[in-house]
Formats: C-alpha cells, sequence, structure tokens
C-alpha cells in the first residue's frame, strides 16, 4: 500500500499564475488522499470549497517597533517550522526560489533533515530577480539547497542554468490545466452581451506589466477590426493599464474593447472568445495560453521563452517574433476567415491540453519527485494511460 502523504504548500496565494497552478495541485492532491497544508499569508483565492484533505496555516507577521520593515520572511519560516512539527510534514512544496525556498530551508534546519523541500521555479526569480547581483547568490543558495527543483519549462530550466550556473538536476513539470473546469463551454447567450451578429471576439488576460505588451495586443487589433468587425476583451489589471485605456482612447476604439477587471471564472470568459493575443516579451509558460487551448481557442502570440513549448505554430496557433504585430494580425485575420481552418485549430487545441498538459498526468509526475526524495516506494504510473484518461477514454 502507497503511503498517503502530509505536504505543506506555499505561493503567493492571491495573484499571478504560479498561486493559480499551486493551488489547484494542492487541491488535486487532496483528492488523491494526501493531507495538504497551505501555508499563506491570505486564504489562496482558488481554494474554493472546503474539503476533509484540505488546511489552511495563515502567516502573520510581527509588527515589532523596532523593525522597519514588517519581517514576513522570519515569520514565514518560523510559521512553516511551527506547522511541519505540529502536522508532522513530509514536505514543503514552494513556489519561487525567494522568499519561499529560502524560507523553507530555514524551517528545514529548525525542525530536522526529515523535512524535505522541493523548490518549483515559475520563471520571475529566474529572470527578473537573477539578474540582479544582489539577490542571485540567496537565489542559487534556495535552488542548490532544495531537495528537489522542478521548473515550469524547458527554457526556464536553461535559462537557470545559463544565469545561475547552477549544475543541480531539474525536473520538468509544465503547468497544466483541469479539464473539469476548463473546456469548451456553450456561451451563445452570454456572447450576445459582448458581440454583435457578424462580430468576433479577441481577447487578452495578465496583469498588464511592461514584459506583456498589452500595447500591441491593441496595435493587432485595431489591424484585425479593420478588415473583420471584432471587438477585444481586456482580464485583469496592472500598472500599464492606464496607458492602454489612453491608446484606446486615442485610436477611437472605446466602443470596440471592453474592460472587464480582474475576473474569478476565467474559464467561462475565456470560452467567450475566437482568438487569445498573447504577445509577451517574454513568458516562462504562458498560463492564459494553455487555459485558452483547453478551452478550444487558438492563441496567437509571440515566440519567445516556453510559449513555442506549449503553442504548436500552425497548428494549435501562431507564433511571430515579439513586436511583430503586423504579422500577428495576419494570422488572427487567417484564423477568423477560414471556418475549416478555425475548426482543424480548435479542435488540435483541445487534444494537445488533454493530452500533454492534463492535471492526471502533471499531478502524478509532482508525486513521483515527492516520493522520490522521501525516499519512499512510488505508486505505479503509467503515463500513456494517464494521458488517454485524460481524453476520457
Amino acid at each position: 500500500m502507497v503511503d498517503k502523504l502530509k505536504i505543506g504548500i506555499t505561493c503567493y496565494p492571491t495573484l499571478g499564475g504560479s498561486g493559480v497552478v499551486a493551488t489547484e495541485l494542492g487541491k488535486l492532491l487532496a483528492e488523491k488522499g494526501h493531507e495538504v497544508h497551505f501555508i499563506t499569508h491570505s486564504m489562496p483565492f482558488r481554494l474554493g470549497k472546503f474539503d476533509k484533505n484540505i488546511f489552511y496555516h495563515e502567516v502573520e507577521v510581527n509588527d515589532y517597533y523596532v523593525f522597519k520593515y514588517p519581517p514576513y520572511d522570519l515569520s514565514l519560516a518560523s510559521k512553516l517550522a511551527q506547522v511541519a512539527k505540529i502536522e508532522e510534514l513530509d514536505l514543503l512544496h514552494v513556489h519561487y526560489a525567494i522568499p519561499h525556498a529560502v524560507c523553507a530551508l530555514l524551517a528545514k534546519q529548525m525542525v530536522g533533515d526529515h523535512l524535505k523541500v522541493v523548490t518549483t521555479l515559475h520563471g520571475t526569480d529566474i529572470t527578473v530577480l537573477a539578474q540582479d547581483e544582489s539577490l542571485s547568490d540567496l537565489i542559487r543558495y534556495a535552488i542548490n539547497g532544495s531537495d528537489a527543483v522542478t521548473a515550469v519549462s524547458k527554457d526556464l530550466i536553461n535559462e537557470t542554468r545559463n544565469t545561475l550556473s547552477i549544475e543541480k538536476e531539474i525536473d520538468l513539470t509544465y503547468n497544466f490545466v483541469d479539464k473539469r473546469i476548463y473546456y469548451p463551454r456553450d456561451v451563445t447567450a452570454l456572447k450576445r452581451e459582448f458581440v454583435r451578429p457578424g462580430e468576433k471576439l479577441l481577447i487578452h488576460i495578465s496583469n498588464f506589466r511592461p514584459v506583456k505588451r498589452v500595447m500591441d495586443v491593441i496595435e493587432v487589433f485595431a489591424k484585425v477590426h479593420r478588415q473583420v468587425p471584432s471587438r477585444l476583451l481586456f482580464v485583469g489589471e496592472g500598472p500599464d493599464l492606464s496607458k492602454v485605456m489612453a491608446r484606446v482612447k486615442e485610436l477611437g476604439l472605446m466602443e470596440r474593447v471592453i474592460f472587464c477587471g480582474k475576473q474569478d471564472d476565467v474559464a467561462q470568459i475565456i470560452s467567450l472568445a475566437d482568438v487569445m493575443i498573447l504577445p509577451s516579451e517574454k513568458e516562462s509558460f504562458g498560463l492564459v495560453a494553455l487555459e485558452a487551448m483547453a478551452c478550444g481557442v487558438p492563441t496567437v502570440g509571440s515566440d519567445t521563452g516556453g510559449i513555442p513549448e506549449l503553442i504548436t505554430h500552425g497548428e494549435t496557433g501562431f507564433l511571430e517574433s515579439v513586436g511583430d504585430t503586423t504579422s500577428m494580425a495576419e494570422d488572427v485575420l487567417m484564423l477568423l476567415r477560414d471556418e475549416e481552418m478555425y475548426r482543424r485549430f480548435s479542435k488540435a487545441c483541445l487534444y494537445r491540453a488533454q493530452v500533454y498538459f492534463c492535471n492526471n498526468v502533471i499531478t502524478a509526475q509532482y508525486e513521483q519527485i515527492y516520493y522520490r526524495v522521501l525516499g519512499k516506494q512510488s505508486p505505479e504510473i503509467n503515463l500513456e494511460s494517464q494521458k488517454l484518461s485524460c481524453l476520457g477514454k
């Protein structure tokens, strides 16, 4: 009989794809009988309904008067150690090298070597923070000190090795979607509230940071709308939002662009769209493109980072050079004008999402890593049968 594990998970609970993936992973592990403890500064927004195998522990920061800044890192490390002792955790699975992996390693020193640390790299701690010499040694320490390290794309693994001269083994574990949540939905009635008959709907979802190149989304949409009546749906908020709104107004497209802000039910919103636009300057994976793929919606985006590992050019979407809004617009127009091509792409999207990025497959991969670092017998897992189960076969 395979041992059920006691797993602590730490992530950013309220923003970003990493928090979504970490929370969904925890829920799936709980469904399989593992005991999962979320240790974060606030309740993960995707945690959802009550589950007997899921527990939440809030990290409270001590605002002692001698501290110039609230010491969140120390409070997190202390809480991780406390929960690990009381709940007798087998391992901590932390998302991001800093501060989470560093705090987990400190907690391990307090608790003992029997507590293992698995660190998942999602991108920013390598593509942004590791470029800062004042932080690079700390990130390297966190990675080398972890009992196992995973990354969400081959591109991120390569960048981690090249940036930090890391020789440690890094497991490739792609992000995933839960096929019970992300699937093509009949939103015919709802779509009539957004577009008129004959119009197409494009969508972009992000945190509106400069790296997302949201201004490029507008340029692509403007080019598309000149030839095919369309509307653009923006989901999310962030520092570039005011610039985006100003540009939309400048182009006279305010009546054509819908700003939805942050939304929880992303699967239903994506199902409204015909094409996802993702022109980012850098993406370690591109979770929104996978979410779109699982809903049968092709993506037109940048040929950069981990996106080519997700989107198959000419099959599930199109990839162009960063900033090439003309080619991106031409790709979108091809999809909107050629119904047979669109159906083919949509079908390929569903197959690829369900086979290669299915929750069953990726959860099983994480389980194998957990058992490996704990030196425990791993359950017999046939990944091919897992893929077939994702297809409902």
